[in-house]
């Protein structure tokens, strides 16, 4: 016999009460997070879907071949013809939306806070254990507690995506201002720089590659998201993938995937090429 005692402590319980709590005290607030997001993310795919898809075709073309090389450019444009092919166009500039309001509310609350922390041990001793538990907890969890903060559609999905996604760029923010060469510092000290003028001409400039890793590593995990994020409503190439697993459709199936696959590559190979010319222009300007 090795069965565990008849002993429970409601977690879980609690957990439920403070999420009602919640709920029920701040519904006003909750409501005025919903209009914002779901007006923002709107605006934005309104915004994709009006350009004409052969210009857009081109701007990605620019964009690879500009941060990348001429190839890149090619391939780049090259997926965004493949994905229309699939007469996925509209799928896809919902799911770039929502991808684009997460990581940029995700970099808005995640750079100031990982900044934070690399100025403040404390901050960053009691923050650490929570952004282990929001990069380890099953995605589908974070689904639960949002449905009952905001209607079915994309907006859950959103804050879903943001909670999952957070994590990586509030680390390197972290990590890059903590890792800046003392001496650079003291030198910038000795010219009589005040602590902003430290942060923002010295720490972030010399920061700048770890940070672009860190908005990379969001900007993949919330494209990630775009098939759970689909399991509350939120629309896009997630739901194409969800609704051809329903119907055991391997073709849309297959399709809408690597739709997702195309997307994560230009956004990858984008990030990064920002990041390397940002790279180059601080050290010419040095």
């Amino acid at each position: 016999m090795n069965e565990f005692p008849d002993f429970r402590i409601p977690i879980g319980d609690g957990v439920e009460a403070f999420i009602d709590f919640l709920a029920i005290h701040l519904e006003s607030f909750f409501d005025f997070i919903f209009i914002i997001s779901s007006s923002l993310i709107k605006w934005l795919e309104v915004g994709l879907l009006a350009i004409p898809w052969w210009l857009f075709i081109i701007i990605i073309f620019l964009l690879g071949w500009y941060f990348t090389n001429f190839y890149g450019g090619l391939l780049f444009s090259l997926f965004m013809f493949l994905i229309g092919s699939f007469d996925l166009w509209a799928e896809t500039m919902t799911t770039v939306s929502i991808v684009l309001i997460s990581v940029i509310l995700s970099l808005i609350i995640g750079i100031p806070l990982g900044i934070g922390m690399a100025f403040s041990k404390t901050m960053s001793v009691i923050t650490r254990p929570i952004l282990d538990a929001m990069q380890t907890m099953p995605s589908f969890v974070y689904l639960i507690p949002v449905i009952f903060f905001f209607p079915l559609g994309n907006v859950p999905a959103v804050i879903a995506t943001i909670v999952y996604a957070l994590p990586p760029v509030m680390r390197l923010t972290e990590l890059g201002i903590r890792n800046v060469d003392k001496e650079v510092i003291e030198s910038a000290q000795s010219f009589g720089s005040s602590p902003r003028q430290m942060l923002l001409k010295v720490q972030v400039p010399q920061a700048l590659p770890t940070i672009m890793t860190g908005v990379n590593q969001t900007m993949m995990m919330a494209l990630a998201m775009a098939v759970v994020g689909s399991m509350v409503g939120a629309k896009g190439l997630g739901e194409r993938v969800l609704y051809a697993i329903n119907r055991i459709d391997i073709s849309l199936g297959f399709e809408a995937g690597v739709s997702i696959v195309f997307l994560a590559i230009i956004m990858d190979r984008l990030t990064g090429g920002i990041a390397t010319r940002l790279q180059k222009h601080r050290r010419n300007a040095a």
